[in-house]
């Protein structure tokens, strides 16, 4: 099986947010009515989402991963609202591809991962 990164999920339009979405609420065991209520949304309207059917905003989005206790940025990435940064391709390959780690946890590792690549390119700016 292919690991598809979020670049690629990203392409696949709302269907692929949704389903992220999805996966991300079963994984917290947050239900559809709780997270609805967390992100300010109606629960008809977190469906819709979650089946593809309604494209989300920003706004929203960043309400929904605040509810799921996940980063905005992820949801952006997969919405197609921010673009994949790539560091070392392999690695993160490497991380996307791992069968044994959740789509939660491999989004948190490549996070992490570029959250240092930005702090260190960061420190080489201000020391030059």
């Amino acid at each position: 099986m292919i690991a598809e990164g979020p670049k690629e999920q990203a392409k696949r339009g709302g269907a692929a947010i949704g389903e992220f979405i999805r996966e991300q609420r079963e994984q917290a065991q947050v239900s559809m009515r709780q997270l609805a209520r967390l992100a300010g949304v109606s629960n008809p309207y977190l469906s819709q989402i979650e089946r593809g059917l309604r494209k989300p905003s920003a706004d929203i989005l960043q309400q929904i991963a605040k509810g799921l206790r996940i980063s905005a940025e992820q949801l952006y990435i997969r919405a197609g609202i921010l673009e994949f940064r790539e560091g070392d391709p392999e690695l993160v390959s490497a991380i996307l591809a791992d069968e044994g780690l959740g789509e939660r946890q491999k989004q948190v590792l490549v996070d992490i991962y570029e959250s240092f690549r930005r702090e260190n390119a960061q420190l080489l700016a201000s020391a030059a």
